[in-house]
């Protein structure tokens, strides 16, 4: 979600949009966009170079200084703090009441190498951060940060001069320096997208590799871990759907590409999704892995695994679907797993383009719009169920595109029906594509930021909430689905749903998002500046802003009593105008209220880093 380029590739930009009229408080509670425009994209020029006169003559709020703003809120950080920091209040204090524990945030930290190649944001090597509440120093905040050292990582960071030089491609890039054309080293694992602590092992996970297990003190690499890959013990079904059978050509294309995938990707055989869900209920942790080369076939081979605290495998199960699809984010209940499906294609002439070495690897894969609606896969966790083909998925009435779920559950109801609740941000497939997320340009290896803050007149187009629900009788079939607005009293754009994980597969009410309050004229969409805080019951909404140029991540609950809300919400803070991040504290009670911010921790100006992706809270 982040890429850094010096200010001297600032760019000329040439857009009129009409005025926005919005709040200008940093303190919201329900509002909604009074008036939608579709904004003109940013037209940049590398070859056009600013004086500091001019960048300082430049008005907060213009698309230059947006420009300048989304480059600096992706900077790569190079440096490491192997010894923690205290960090300094800038305003208020850690509560006596706060938890001990550790807030760990992973995400990309390097985006240019020392030899003009620049990488997507997601091609990024991971760089994880640690935000240590010990208790007692006067409610102290320790800070440390380093590189996951993949092996990829190590390869392309000269470690006695600390240079790097970027020889992969990643999936999303294309290299401007090096071996460009036929350069075949694509998949490498950078650890970069979320970080796990269960069983007193804390592990960064991407989407295509084994996690890379590091030292949850010191931050140091241990090394990867193989926890799905190579065919483990433990009880296991493979589940197969009336007719989901891939038929013998499709078989026999995947032993072929078998070898291919993990001579030209470097991809294990089943490879692990990033996200992971944890059963508080029956402490366990749920992961999910896919088959490599499913993702150039026209079938998908979900395996479910389910860990004690120990990382002994308690269940695994396989299930074999006949329809093209990628999936980043899952939900469960206590009896199903639900895969909200995106559906792909194989692109037949990007393919060849991506293997060549001109264009991203990824290119090979498009969108695929072909049907109205977005199917639902209630899977079946524990038994077979009996009356109902899990492989046919449940058709919702209404095309998007899922990104990240919040939570889900299921209860049923005096006559018997299972009614099944998923709370998720979506988005449109007119919208999404591969190779333009967080705005990335390859030609250029620069970042477009219309891409991300573009309005529709007619649709909802950027990510935002909704809430899915699905109703299966006592047989198991499907008497009806819906998908509607998780609230009509927010219609502004947001992601990263998070819930008290102590609700996790139960019914909640609150989800709290990263969202936008739409004061910036040419940001008004992303990157966020707000965290919200929904209502699922009576739909009400608050919500808290960052302020003027200045951005947040994803935010996570940390839980403190038994109700819901009982508990506060981490979130970093950029502030780009500035070139600082701060830790964020805020009281979930009281979002929308004064006082809602308790605490916030200012991180030295020299270890200001990029933009994370996805974090966890570790009790101690």
């Amino acid at each position: 979600m982040q890429i850094g380029f010096p200010l001297h590739r600032c760019c000329h930009l040439h857009l009129q949009p009409p005025p926005l009229k919005l709040p200008s408080s940093t303190t919201t509670t329900t509002t909604s966009l009074s008036s939608v425009h579709r904004v003109v994209p940013f037209v940049s020029s590398s070859s056009t170079s600013l004086s500091t006169s001019d960048l300082a003559a430049d008005p907060a709020d213009s698309p230059t200084a947006a420009f300048r703003d989304y480059q600096d809120l992706f900077a790569s950080q190079r440096s490491e703090t192997a010894e923690p920091i205290v960090l300094r209040p800038v305003h208020g204090s850690v509560p006596a009441d706060f938890p001990i524990g550790t807030y760990y945030l992973a995400g990309p930290g390097i985006f240019s190498d020392d030899h003009g190649s620049t990488v997507h944001p997601l091609d990024g090597h991971g760089y994880l951060r640690a935000f240590d509440f010990r208790g007692g120093d006067g409610g102290a905040c320790w800070y440390s940060a380093r590189y996951v050292a993949t092996e990829a990582q190590r390869e392309e960071r000269e470690a006695a001069t600390g240079r790097w030089r970027f020889t992969h491609r990643g999936p999303f890039s294309v290299l401007q320096s090096g071996r460009r054309v036929g350069n075949l080293k694509v998949m490498k694992n950078v650890a970069n997208t979320s970080v796990l602590g269960w069983g007193r092992r804390l592990m960064c996970l991407w989407e295509g590799g084994d996690p890379y297990e590091v030292d949850p003190v010191t931050l140091e690499t241990v090394g990867p871990v193989d926890l799905v890959g190579h065919d483990r013990g433990g009880r296991r079904r493979r589940d197969r759907g009336r007719g989901a059978g891939a038929g013998v050509g499709v078989e026999v294309a995947a032993h072929f590409l078998k070898p291919v995938l993990r001579g030209v990707f470097n991809m294990p055989r089943k490879r692990l999704l990033a996200h992971y869900k944890i059963d508080t209920k029956r402490s366990r942790l749920l992961m999910l892995s896919c088959n490599a080369e499913d993702m150039l076939l026209p079938r998908s081979t979900f395996t479910f695994y389910e860990f004690d605290y120990n990382y002994e495998l308690k269940q695994k199960k396989e299930f074999v679907i006949p329809d093209h699809l990628m999936i980043h984010d899952w939900a469960f209940t206590d009896n199903h797993y639900i895969l909200l499906g995106n559906r792909i294609k194989l692109d037949i002439p990007g393919s060849l383009l991506a293997v060549s070495g001109l264009h991203p690897m990824i290119a090979a894969l498009a969108v695929n719009p072909s049907k109205p609606t977005t199917p639902i896969y209630v899977l079946p966790r524990f038994c077979q169920e009996q009356g109902r083909n899990w492989s046919a998925p449940i058709e919702v009435p209404w095309q998007k595109w899922a990104l990240h779920v919040g939570n889900a559950f299921e209860e049923k109801d005096g006559t018997g029906n299972l009614k099944i609740q998923l709370q998720a941000s979506v988005c449109s497939y007119q919208w999404f594509n591969f190779q333009k997320m967080f705005g990335y340009n390859w030609h250029t290896g620069e970042l477009d930021p219309s891409f991300m803050n573009i309005v529709n007149e007619e649709e909802f187009m950027l990510p935002h909430l909704v809430q899915v629900s699905v109703e299966l009788d006592k047989k198991g079939a499907c008497c009806g689905c819906s998908i509607a607005d998780l609230s009509s009293r927010w219609k502004k754009p947001a992601d990263f749903p998070a819930i008290n994980p102590a609700f996790s597969g139960k019914r909640n009410t609150f989800i709290y998002a990263g969202s936008s309050s739409g004061t910036r004229r040419f940001l008004p969409c992303f990157p966020f500046d707000s965290v919200v805080k929904l209502n699922s019951l009576d739909g009400s909404v608050k919500s808290w802003s960052a302020g003027n140029r200045t951005f947040i991540g994803e935010p996570i609950f940390v839980p403190k009593g038994v109700e819901e809300d009982d508990g506060y919400v981490l979130v970093v803070e950029y502030a780009v105008s500035k070139r600082m991040c701060y830790l964020v504290i805020l009281d979930a009670r009281r979002i929308g209220e004064v006082g809602e911010v308790v605490a916030k921790l200012e991180v030295p100006q020299n270890l200001t880093f990029p933009i994370g992706f996805h974090g966890f809270w570790a009790n101690r």
